[in-house]
């Protein structure tokens, strides 16, 4: 990424926050809190070059990320007016210095009330803490530095998924036993609770098959998802092509059409690295699923109920 999202710094969660006890913090023209920490005697940046930063993120005492010992963030300097967020103060740094922005959700829901995460609260705080490591006069410079950083977050990110798939596995497993299911495994490790065998067409790759669904977080049981009921359209999609999570992949071929079953999903067969529906990585997942058809062909779109007209 040749630009760091400030919406995530500012809005998706704004990280570290430094005591605020004896901190003599600064205001931006919207408000924004802001404290810098100056090592050095490096020129300020200007306007279009591009920084490389580390960051962590931060809601109140939560830490939520950090992207220390990963990927860094390389961010392009402009000038901004009056956004509250971490891009006002980007044009006052230099290379080596340390900076705390802070923010406070109420008066991000002010300035942006119908684009606030479901973990952001009135009352809350936000912070980002974030460090100039490095600043490159144009994105050539930039590009090549991430690219290199890029291939070393790659093998960071596939030693990790060996480590967090052993985890994740586990975490069903126990899970299953925990509760006494009658679980059958499949071979990458989704596990299927068949609740209803179903009589009809055999789901496999390459079928079209549509899916009601409700999904939960296996930590909690807590569901995130649902398109159950008359108002909602079974996902159809074809199974095995990678356009759902590899659990469903997996764990849809042991159904027929009509039949009803729970998978259980590690970690690493859900969303893997990326944020899953709880806002965390390698989330093991539950849904309850009814495989309401599999077809060789595409199935024809519904069609619109017909209005009577006045008078009829």
């Amino acid at each position: 990424m040749t630009k760091f999202s400030l919406r995530i710094l500012a809005v998706a969660s704004v990280a570290m926050l430094c005591a605020c006890n004896g901190t003599s913090y600064k205001k931006t023209a919207s408000g924004l809190m802001y404290t810098i920490v100056s090592e050095g005697n490096a020129p300020q940046v200007k306007i279009g070059q591009i920084m490389k930063l580390h960051f962590t993120q931060k809601i109140n005492d939560s830490l939520l990320n950090s992207s220390y010992g990963k990927m860094p963030a390389f961010v392009k300097v402009d000038s901004i007016g009056p956004d509250y967020s971490p891009v006002e103060i980007f044009r006052f740094l230099h290379k080596g210095d340390s900076a705390t922005v802070l923010q406070l959700v109420d008066t991000i829901m002010k300035k942006n009330p119908m684009g606030i995460p479901p973990f952001m609260k009135k009352g809350d705080k936000l912070t980002v803490a974030f460090k100039v490591v490095e600043v490159y006069a144009n994105e050539a410079l930039a590009e090549t530095e991430k690219n290199k950083e890029m291939e070393k977050e790659k093998v960071r990110m596939e030693a990790e998924s060996v480590v967090k798939a052993k985890e994740v596995v586990k975490e069903v497993e126990d899970f299953i036993a925990k509760k006494k299911i009658n679980a059958q495994k499949t071979g990458q490790g989704t596990y299927v609770e068949i609740k209803n065998a179903g009589t009809g067409m055999q789901a496999d790759s390459g079928k079209y098959v549509s899916v009601r669904y409700t999904g939960k977080l296996l930590a909690t049981e807590k569901e995130f998802e649902n398109n159950v009921g008359p108002e909602k359209q079974p996902f159809t999609f074809v199974l095995g092509t990678r356009q759902v999570i590899p659990g469903w992949d997996e764990g849809l071929k042991l159904l027929k059409k009509g039949a009803k079953a729970t998978l259980y999903i590690p970690g690493n067969l859900a969303y893997g690295p990326q944020q899953g529906p709880g806002g965390k990585t390698f989330e093991s997942l539950i849904f309850d699923v009814e495989l309401v058809d599999v077809t060789d062909n595409a199935p024809a779109p519904p069609t619109a109920p017909q209005i009577p007209l006045p008078g009829n």
